[in-house]
C-alpha cells in the first residue's frame, strides 16, 4: 500500500507571520467598563454643585432681592442642573450629556424623597422617645392617668391592641372577599367583570371618611350597633377590599397560561385549575396584595373616629363598647396642650410607623418572588428529592443483573 505525498501544512497559519517592517506594534486590549461612576462624572457633578452655590449666593445676597430658605434651595438646584448640562457639553456627547442629566435628576428626586422621610421619622422620634423609652408605654393604658401625670405613667396597650383586633377582623372580611372579586373578573369574566372592576377602581379612590360616614349611617344608625372595635373594622374592609382585589387581580394575570391548558388538557375543571393551580402559584403575590392593604388599613384614622369611638379604658373585646387605637391615640393626644400628651401622641406615631415598617418589610419578603418561583427552601428540597431518586435508581441498576441470574448461581 501506497502512500500519498501530500503539500505541507501550515501549523501556525498567517497570524503567526511576521509584521510588515515599518509597521507599528498593536496596542494592548483595554477593558472597557459599561456603567459605572468614572472619576469625570464625579469631577463635574461636585465642580457644578461648588459653581451653582456661589453663583446661587451671589444672586440671593448680592443681585437680587429674594429671600428665603426655600427659594434659595430651588434657585440652587436649577442652577447645578444648568451648570451639570453646560460642563458636560464640554467633554461629553449630546446624547450623553442629556442621559447623564436625566439620570442625576433621578438620583436627585430619590435622594430627596429619602430625605423627606428620613426627616419626618426623626421628628417623630424626637418628640416621641420621651414617653416610648419608658416600659409602661406600651404595658398601661391611660385609664387611671390624668393629662398632668408624668410619662412613668400610662401608656398606650389599649391602642395597640385595639389596632391589632381591628386590623384582624378587617383583614378577614377584606382578603376573601378581594381575592374572590380578583379571581371573577381575571378568570371568570362576562359581562359582568367590566363593571365589578370599575366599581373597585372607584372604591380605590374613595375617600377614608366616606367609609366611615357609610358604616356610621348604615351599621350605626340603622341597625343600631353601638360605637366599637367590630363597626371600625367594617369601615377598614371597606378601605382595604379595593386594594387587596386590584392587587391581586394583577398577581393572577400574570401566571402563566400554559399552566392553566395543561390542567385542562388533564382534565381538570376550572374550578380546579383556579384551586390547585392558579392560586397556589400566585401566592406570594397574593401575599403581597393582602401585606398591602393590611398596611393602609392599619394607619386609617377617619373611619375610625367616626364608628370607634374613644375611651381611655381598656378594651379588649372589639364586639362591645368603644375602642381606641393608634391613629385615634394620636389624633387626641397630640392636639391637647400639654407636653406629656403631646410626647405619648408622639410616642403613639412612632409605634404606628413601626408596625407599617414591619408590614412593609413582610410583603417584601414574602412577595419578592415572580408568580411560580421557588424559595431556597423548596429547592433545596426537591434537590434532595432528585439525589435521593438518582441513588435510588443507581441501586436498582447495580441489583438489577444479579436478579436476573439463576437462582442457583445467586
Amino acid at each position: 500500500m501506497t502512500t500519498l505525498d501530500l503539500p505541507p501544512v501550515a501549523v501556525n497559519g498567517p497570524a503567526d507571520e511576521p509584521a510588515p517592517a515599518g509597521a507599528e506594534p498593536s496596542a494592548p486590549e483595554r477593558k472597557l467598563r459599561l456603567g459605572g461612576v468614572t472619576r469625570e462624572d464625579v469631577f463635574t457633578v461636585l465642580g457644578a454643585v461648588t459653581g451653582s452655590l456661589g453663583l446661587d449666593w451671589l444672586l440671593y445676597e448680592r443681585v437680587l432681592p429674594f429671600s428665603g430658605v426655600l427659594g434659595f434651595l430651588v434657585c440652587w438646584y436649577l442652577l447645578f442642573l444648568a451648570g451639570y448640562y453646560a460642563l458636560g457639553r464640554l467633554q461629553w456627547h449630546p446624547l450623553t450629556v442629556r442621559d447623564r442629566l436625566v439620570s442625576v435628576v433621578a438620583w436627585s428626586s430619590g435622594l430627596l424623597v429619602v430625605a423627606l422621610i428620613v426627616d419626618q421619622i426623626g421628628y417623630v422620634a424626637s418628640k416621641g422617645h420621651v414617653a416610648a423609652q419608658h416600659l409602661n408605654f406600651f404595658t398601661d393604658s391611660m385609664e387611671h392617668t390624668g393629662a398632668l401625670d408624668g410619662l412613668d405613667s400610662g401608656g398606650a396597650l389599649g391602642a395597640v391592641v385595639g389596632s391589632l383586633e381591628q386590623l384582624g377582623l378587617a383583614t378577614l372580611f377584606a382578603v376573601p372577599l378581594g381575592i374572590a372579586a380578583a379571581v371573577f373578573m381575571s378568570e371568570v369574566g362576562g359581562r359582568m367583570a367590566r363593571p365589578v372592576r370599575t366599581l373597585v377602581e372607584a372604591m380605590t379612590a374613595l375617600p377614608s371618611i366616606v367609609a366611615g360616614l357609610f358604616v356610621l349611617g348604615v351599621v350605626i344608625l340603622t341597625f343600631g350597633f353601638d360605637q366599637s372595635g367590630f363597626a371600625a373594622s367594617l369601615a377598614l374592609t371597606v378601605m382595604m377590599m379595593p386594594i387587596v382585589t386590584r392587587a391581586a387581580e394583577v398577581v393572577i394575570r400574570l401566571v402563566p397560561g400554559t399552566l392553566r391548558e395543561a390542567s385542562y388538557a388533564l382534565g381538570a375543571s376550572q374550578w380546579r385549575t383556579v384551586w390547585n393551580v392558579v392560586l397556589p402559584t400566585a401566592r406570594p403575590g397574593l401575599v403581597t396584595a393582602v401585606v398591602l392593604g393590611m398596611a393602609r388599613g392599619v394607619g386609617e384614622t377617619s373611619p375610625v373616629l367616626l364608628t370607634s369611638g374613644f375611651t381611655s379604658q381598656f378594651n379588649g373585646n372589639p364586639f362591645k363598647d368603644p375602642q381606641v387605637s393608634l391613629p385615634l391615640y394620636v389624633w387626641n393626644y397630640v392636639k391637647q396642650p400639654y407636653d406629656g400628651m403631646i410626647a405619648r401622641g408622639f410616642a403613639a406615631g412612632l409605634t404606628l410607623m413601626a408596625v407599617v415598617l414591619i408590614l412593609f418589610v413582610t410583603a417584601r419578603v414574602l412577595g419578592g418572588r415572580r408568580p411560580g418561583q421557588l424559595t431556597r427552601a423548596q429547592k433545596r428540597r426537591i434537590d434532595r428529592e432528585t439525589r435521593r431518586r438518582q441513588m435510588a435508581a443507581a441501586a436498582g441498576a447495580v441489583a438489577r443483573p444479579y436478579a436476573l441470574l439463576p437462582k442457583e448461581q445467586n
